[in-house]
């Protein structure tokens, strides 16, 4: 009210919440507040479990690791975490049952609403907003998980469908990844906005959204995909996660892509990230996400010695626990929220 006698929260969808406020002016007083899915220590709360995040917390601080016992527990749950996602429906279904099908019976019917708004509220260009949503999965199952334009239409340019692109993540149903053509402190002003990675909001919708053959996702690929067993491109699932959790950190998302017919100039790095407190020199940490055992750091290693005087603590994101070799951390996957 106008007398100040109270406060008001205010919920509701982004793009309705634009439909129906074009015409107003909202008042200097009024604070929007970003929302994000669960992030995963919300997700422990919610499961019951409101110790470990701040082992994970000290373990990080201390630079140690959390030992066999500690780092399996944690692995286990990230995993949960990553299959049942953020989504409010889908973790109080899954706290309520513990029935996989009911879980993904949920986040069917977010993926339906996403559907209906685009629909209802993109207007002219919903057409290709809708495109590049069915385009997702199988974009990042890709190994460099560039969107490539040409899978919607070829020929197609960025510029005739940027405004798409900008729909989605301002309706936070992505989160989008920009190539920083040089990993120095100018992330954004070096941004190539024509390559990009395009990850969804939430990691369990874009598990139920890549298996939807039959409409729904049986509790054994859930299962398969808990245990790590199941046949199938995991490192799609652990690098969006690893980006919906940088996202919820408040970090804006950056890679870095170099193509070159010569071998040591030829580079991805999966994301950039800009120190808080910025120095003369090395302000970027590199961060490389692996998903499983055996890998190869060759991107990582010629990054640093390319442009060594920019960066800081470079990063690998794995299953295993914390170590340090060389001028390298490893950190376990769940982690990557205090990064």
């Amino acid at each position: 009210m106008a007398d100040g006698r109270y406060d008001y929260i205010e919920t509701g969808s982004l793009v309705s919440i634009k439909k129906n406020t074009q015409s107003i002016v909202l008042p200097s007083e009024e604070r929007p507040i970003q929302m994000y899915p669960m992030d995963f220590e919300e997700f422990l709360w919610a499961t019951g479990n409101d110790m470990l995040m701040d082992l994970i917390r000290k373990m990080y601080a201390e630079r140690k690791p959390m030992g066999q016992a500690f780092h399996r527990q944690a692995m286990d749950a990230f995993r949960l975490y990553m299959i049942v996602g953020g989504m409010p429906q889908a973790v109080k279904k899954y706290v309520e049952t513990k029935d996989f099908d009911a879980v993904d019976a949920a986040k069917r019917d977010v993926l339906a609403i996403y559907r209906n708004d685009i629909f209802n509220y993109a207007g002219e260009i919903a057409d290709k907003v809708v495109s590049i949503f069915e385009q997702i999965p199988p974009q990042l199952s890709k190994h460099e998980k560039k969107f490539r334009l040409s899978a919607l239409k070829p020929g197609a340019k960025y510029r005739d469908w940027d405004d798409a692109f900008f729909w989605l993540k301002d309706a936070r149903v992505v989160n989008i990844c920009y190539n920083s053509t040089e990993p120095n402190i100018g992330l954004k002003m070096n941004e190539d906005r024509t390559t990009l990675k395009c990850y969804m909001n939430d990691t369990g919708l874009l598990i139920s959204h890549a298996f939807d053959e039959k409409g729904i996702v049986s509790s054994e690929i859930y299962q398969k995909l808990l245990f790590g067993k199941l046949e199938v491109n995991e490192g799609m699932f652990i690098e969006n996660i690893v980006a919906q959790m940088l996202t919820a950190s408040g970090n804006k998302l950056f890679f870095y892509s170099k193509s070159s017919e010569e071998a040591e100039e030829r580079m991805e790095i999966d994301f950039l990230l800009q120190k808080d407190k910025v120095t003369n020199r090395h302000n970027i940490r590199l961060i490389e996400v692996k998903s499983g055992k055996n890998y190869t750091l060759s991107s990582l290693t010629k990054c640093m010695k390319k442009f060594g005087e920019y960066l800081t603590a470079p990063t690998v994101l794995h299953a295993a626990d914390y170590k340090m070799e060389g001028d390298i951390t490893y950190l376990p996957l769940y982690m990557a929220p205090l990064l």
